[in-house]
């Protein structure tokens, strides 16, 4: 994979990430809501950012087929309660989600292959198969910045057999190489680096310019039958 571009960085200081930003605004009440039941009694920050991923990553199921260009929709306190979206705004969540129990976070971007992608989303995709600036997050853990996806839900994982992600907090959660029975699954093109806050408009500008309008503008909210989730 290749590695960022410095211009792109941010700071690697972990208390210039634990402040609500426009986007991963942590300090809304719908944010610390869903972290304060993910978490429930844990008190130690690396179970903690277990749990938290957990929760994002199968409360919320993974939809790419209704990518909204609204900003209010990227909010975390917008995505925290929505029954699916998509890598970007699941990402937000985990992120803000990590700051509002006091765990240091921020975002990350990369370029993703997915070689198992469906007919129905390459043509949406403008015939291309890379996902331009997939989101993950990035929480401090024991001296340690480390990458966690929350992206596929469990259920979505088992149609296209693979395990789902887990995060432990003693290492990074990124896209499976590999399916369980050896077939390429997702490949890490180029990581585009750290962000404290989302870059939106950077992102849908890219998006426009390599898939065209088609995934954009839909209702987030309305499911698919392809990545199909729960209504409520």
């Amino acid at each position: 994979m290749v590695d960022a571009d410095p211009a792109t960085s941010t700071s690697d200081r972990p208390e210039d990430h634990l402040a609500a930003g426009g986007f991963v605004d942590s300090d809304a009440p719908a944010v610390r809501e869903f972290a304060e039941r993910a978490v429930g009694g844990e008190d130690d920050a690396v179970r903690r950012a277990g749990l938290l991923f957990g929760a994002v990553r199968d409360r919320i199921w993974y939809d790419p087929f209704r990518i909204s260009t609204d900003p209010h929709d990227y909010r975390a306190s917008s995505v925290a309660v929505a029954p699916r979206n998509w890598c970007v705004p699941k990402a937000v969540l985990l992120t803000a989600s990590a700051r509002a129990v006091g765990i240091p976070a921020r975002l990350g971007f990369a370029d993703v292959r997915n070689h198992l992608n469906t007919p129905r989303l390459r043509a949406l995709m403008n015939g291309h198969d890379v996902f331009v600036h997939h989101g993950y997050s990035e929480l401090y853990l024991d001296g340690r910045w480390l990458k966690a996806s929350p992206a596929f839900n469990a259920e979505l994982c088992a149609r296209f057999g693979v395990e789902p992600l887990d995060f432990d907090g003693h290492g990074h959660a990124l896209m499976h190489q590999y399916t369980d029975d050896g077939a390429r699954y997702m490949e890490y093109v180029v990581d585009h680096g750290p962000s404290d806050d989302l870059p939106l408009d950077a992102i849908l500008t890219r998006f426009r310019a390599v898939y065209g309008e088609a995934l954009l503008g839909g209702d987030p909210h309305a499911g698919s039958d392809e990545f199909s989730a729960p209504t409520s």
